[in-house]
C-alpha cells in the first residue's frame, strides 16, 4: 500500500484515473433523459401569413420529394403566329388580331406597345406613310418586339374618291407590305385590284371599336369584350389624336380577355 501510494504521488497512474473517469461521464450521457421535450422545439413551425414567397405556390409530387415553384416565375410561352400566308384566321383557336391605325405616334404609340408586352399580346399596326417619315424609329421597334406592319396609304386620302393614278400613288408611296388597309375602309373592286397589283391584300375588319370618337374608355372596352370571338380582328387606332382612352381600354379587356383563354397574333402581312 505505501508503494503504491508512492507511485500516485510521483504521478503514474494519473493518466489511467483520467480514462476511468471519462468512461463514467460518457455512460452518463448515454442514459435516457427522464425530463420532457420542449413543446416550442416540437411544435411544426407555421409560416406568418403574407410573409411567403410571391405568389401563389404550385407543389409537384415527385415520390416522397416535392418541388415548390412560384406562379409569378413561371414563364409565359410566347403566342406563335400564324404561317405567313395562313389566312384561315378562325382556325387557330382562341386567337384574336388587334389592329392599329394612322400611326406611328410619338406619344400613344409607344404607351399601346407597352401594354401589348404587358399581356404578351402581338398586334399589327397599319401605319401612315407620313407619319413613318416622321417617326422611323417606332416602326423598328414595332418590327422589333414581333408585330407586323401593314399599309394604310401614305396620307388617309379615300381612295375611292380619287383617280387610278392617285390611288397608286397613295399605295405606292406607303410603307412596304403584304397588306393594305384603305382608310376609313372605303374600297370597292378596282381598288382591290390595284393593291393587287401590289402585290397587297387588302384587309378590313370584323370589330370596330369607334375610339377615334373618343366614346369613352368603357365603351371602347366593351365593344372589344362584344366583338371577341375566335378569328376577330379588331380595330383601334394608335395615331390621329388623343388615344388615352384606347390605351387604357386595351389594357382592361386584355386582363379580361387573357383569362377567358385568348391569346393576341399578329395578322400574316
Amino acid at each position: 500500500m505505501t508503494a503504491l501510494m508512492a507511485r500516485l504521488r510521483r504521478g503514474r497512474l494519473l493518466p489511467l484515473a483520467a480514462a476511468l473517469l471519462c468512461g463514467a461521464v460518457l455512460a452518463q450521457v448515454a442514459q435516457p433523459a427522464s425530463h420532457s421535450v420542449n413543446a416550442a422545439a416540437a411544435a411544426p413551425v407555421a409560416q406568418a401569413a403574407g410573409h411567403g414567397a410571391l405568389g401563389t405556390p404550385i407543389t409537384h409530387k415527385q415520390g416522397a420529394a416535392s418541388i415548390t415553384k412560384t406562379r409569378h416565375h413561371l414563364p409565359r410561352k410566347p403566342p406563335v403566329a400564324p404561317p405567313a400566308d395562313d389566312w384561315n384566321l378562325a382556325a387557330h383557336g382562341k386567337v384574336l388580331y388587334l389592329t392599329f391605325d394612322d400611326g406611328p405616334q410619338h406619344e400613344w404609340t409607344p404607351k399601346v406597345l407597352q401594354v401589348l408586352r404587358k399581356h404578351n399580346a402581338h398586334a399589327t399596326f397599319f401605319v401612315l406613310g407620313i407619319q413613318v417619315a416622321q417617326y422611323p424609329e417606332l416602326v423598328t421597334a414595332e418590327r422589333a418586339a414581333g408585330h407586323r406592319i401593314g399599309n394604310h396609304t401614305w396620307d388617309h386620302k379615300t381612295l375611292t374618291l380619287l383617280p387610278d393614278a392617285k390611288v397608286r400613288q397613295e399605295i405606292a408611296t406607303g410603307v412596304k407590305s403584304k397588306c393594305l388597309r384603305p382608310p376609313t375602309g372605303a374600297t370597292n373592286a378596282k381598288i382591290e385590284a390595284i393593291a393587287a397589283a401590289y402585290h397587297q391584300r387588302q384587309v378590313l375588319w370584323d370589330v370596330d371599336t369607334n375610339d377615334w370618337e373618343k366614346p369613352g374608355t368603357a365603351t371602347i372596352e366593351h365593344a372589344i369584350l362584344a366583338g371577341a370571338r375566335p378569328g376577330a380582328i379588331i380595330l383601334m387606332h394608335d395615331g390621329g389624336g388623343n388615344r388615352s382612352q384606347t390605351v387604357a381600354a386595351l389594357d382592361a379587356a386584355l386582363t379580361k380577355l387573357t383569362k377567358q383563354g385568348y391569346s393576341y397574333h399578329s395578322l400574316p402581312c
